[in-house]
């Protein structure tokens, strides 16, 4: 398969990217001061006065009292509802930008998954490749989700960014709308195999997709020549759907442009004051992460694992920009081919990469928890925190196509270590700016792990269009 790009949309696109990401924050912040003023002020009348009746319940003990206040506070949370909806309804404009080219690049994801797996599997020629290489992508992904869940775990414990919080704790039935990231081993089986691969691909299960993918390009593999006509038509439709993503990504500054510009008009750059500690320490420990990965690769790839970073810089920064490592999957396997990594490997890795190697997201979920925790002044001893890793690195697999994936997973965490869910609040407001950088880190992480594999395959070749 050829990978073919001109150097003049190479170039400028990044540049487009950024262009739209600093007028996005510009007309944002004008949109927060003037054009939302009055819906911004509202709903911080309304947080206040659901903050002070929650306060109020948890001291008082009058049943009638109670009553009276839990009718008060159910108004004032319908309220704060129908301000928010009337908020984003004025920027909907802006985010509606960012929807559209996000269900654009969803639309090609589960195609391009299978065909390009397919065509790469049946091309390793048998089951046994297929197993030799999954083995030791297995074994970087479950080594670098330790590593990211253990640095999270480290420098939560270093930094402790909770404990200037001092939050009493809250009213044990508080809880927040968003869904449990329970484990089970059904469930989780029930995750990775597809009742249909056509509803699997309705609803992007990169997992099942993969599941179904592998079993078809072995199957293909193993009918010799007849099944060349296969590989030939897949190969063929992968190369048309990386035409369509061509198109598709020049939407890209635009939909920079209407995402930051929501989210900006929306928080208002004081959300950055409020929180700036905490998202702070939080990017100073994925800089760290990025370092590590770096230096794993480096030890496995020596110096080009710095000509990997700049290859893929236009798939983190619009990762980065749009909040999504999903929207940043087509073009982050373009430009691997780019770098010289085999397509039948890049097809392989790269989809699992996605459902098993979310390394910014593993640490944002030991970072989360254990902050949630510090900041109601829970001492969680060391061993409850280990506990506490490995429990996650079960509940985190093969949930990337969730919404708000990290927080599902975080929530079912909460409970599970009685810690309360109501902390996810402290959150919820600045999840946004903390997505954009675990995205990033996401795309860094499987772009490092691809070319790793690569490696140990013997399938690292220079870049340059090529075809395997």
């Amino acid at each position: 398969m050829e990978h073919t790009n001109t150097p003049k949309t190479k170039t400028r696109l990044p540049l487009y990217i950024l262009v739209g990401l600093f007028a996005g924050v510009l007309l944002g912040i004008v949109l927060h001061t003037n054009y939302l003023a009055d819906d911004n002020t509202a709903l911080q009348t309304f947080e206040r006065g659901v903050q002070e009746i929650t306060s109020q319940l948890s001291r008082e003990s009058d049943h009638h009292a109670r009553l009276l206040l839990e009718q008060q506070h159910k108004d004032l949370s319908q309220q704060h509802t129908a301000a928010l909806a009337a908020r984003d309804k004025k920027v909907e404009p802006f985010s509606l930008l960012a929807d559209i080219f996000l269900r654009l690049i969803k639309m090609i994801v589960a195609p391009l998954v299978f065909t390009t797996l397919v065509v790469g599997v049946a091309k390793l020629g048998d089951i046994n490749s297929v197993g030799r290489i999954g083995g030791k992508t297995l074994a970087w992904f479950l080594s670098a989700s330790f590593m990211s869940l253990l640095l999270g775990m480290i420098m939560v414990n270093v930094l402790k960014p909770g404990a200037a919080m001092n939050l009493p704790l809250p009213d044990l039935h508080e809880h927040l709308d968003i869904e449990r990231g329970d484990f089970s081993l059904k469930s989780f089986l029930y995750h990775v195999f597809p009742s249909s691969v056509i509803d699997a691909m309705a609803k992007n299960e990169i997992l099942q997709i993969v599941v179904f993918s592998l079993l078809f390009g072995v199957a293909t593999a193993a009918l010799g020549e007849r099944g060349h006509v296969i590989i030939h038509f897949f190969d063929t439709v992968a190369q048309v759907i990386l035409k369509i993503t061509g198109y598709v990504m020049s939407l890209a500054p635009f939909a920079v442009f209407g995402a930051m510009t929501a989210i900006v008009a929306k928080q208002g750059p004081g959300i950055l004051h409020t929180y700036l500690t905490f998202i702070s320490e939080f990017y100073v420990s994925l800089f760290l992460l990025w370092s590590a990965l770096i230096l794993g690769g480096f030890c496995i790839i020596g110096t080009r694992v710095l000509s990997l970073m700049r290859q893929v810089k236009e798939p983190i920064l619009l990762a980065f920009s749009t909040s999504s490592s999903e929207a940043a999957f087509p073009k982050t396997m373009e430009e691997l081919g780019k770098f010289g990594c085999k397509d039948n490997v890049v097809s392989f890795v790269l989809p699992l990469g996605y459902s098993f190697n979310l390394d910014g997201s593993m640490m944002y979920m030991t970072f989360a928890s254990l902050f949630i925790a510090q900041s109601y002044g829970m001492d969680l001893p060391l061993p409850t925190q280990l506990t506490m890793l490995l429990v996650l690195m079960l509940t985190s697999k093969g949930i990337a196509g969730v919404p708000r994936a990290s927080l599902v997973v975080i929530a079912g965490t909460l409970a599970t270590f009685n810690i309360p869910e109501a902390g996810l609040a402290l959150l919820l407001g600045i999840d946004p700016l903390l997505d954009m950088g675990r995205s990033a880190t996401n795309v860094v992480g499987n772009s490092i792990a691809t070319a790793v594999v690569s490696k140990w395959e013997g399938a690292l070749g220079y870049g340059g269009p090529q075809s395997s």
